[in-house]
């Protein structure tokens, strides 16, 4: 490639990285100002999310699945438990092994939590005027997306 095609490129069209970071951002500010009234953040409301399904994770696996180092989900797990949104249980066979429970007011929690997230999607998916992923992505990754 040319430099001349590389300097048209540079203002042409967005790199999918970049279209990918702007409508996350968008995305995401949002949705945080929304789950931030109902005293929670956009990580914790991830946490509550992965433990949704019952089956309990341990820190490391929620760490590798959300994408948050271990120390940055300790703090946010501390913060779930002491508001009794979870708990942790240590494991019967291996002691080291932690574990973390979404418990019954966090399961209140998360419904209330996931009622408000998908009506954001909801609004998100009607401000586009499309149900298309490729359409939304691109109308949130644009310069005067909201």
């Amino acid at each position: 490639m040319s430099a001349g095609e590389l300097a048209e490129r540079a203002v042409g069209q967005p790199l999918l990285v970049e279209m990918l970071t702007l409508a996350q951002r968008r995305l995401t500010r949002t949705l945080t100002h929304t789950l931030a009234e109902e005293n929670c953040t956009f990580d914790q409301w991830l946490v509550l999310r992965a433990l949704g399904d019952g089956e309990g994770r341990s820190m490391g696996d929620l760490a590798q699945s959300l994408l948050i180092p271990h120390a940055s989900l300790t703090r946010l797990v501390d913060a779930l438990v002491d508001n009794g949104w979870i708990y942790r249980r240590q494991s019967g066979t291996d002691r080291r092994r932690i574990t973390a429970h979404l418990s019954r007011r966090g399961h209140d929690r998360l419904t209330r939590l996931n009622a408000l997230a998908e009506a954001h999607e909801s609004a998100v998916r009607a401000a586009c005027a499309s149900e298309d992923p490729a359409a939304i992505l691109a109308y949130l990754a644009g310069p005067d997306a909201a």
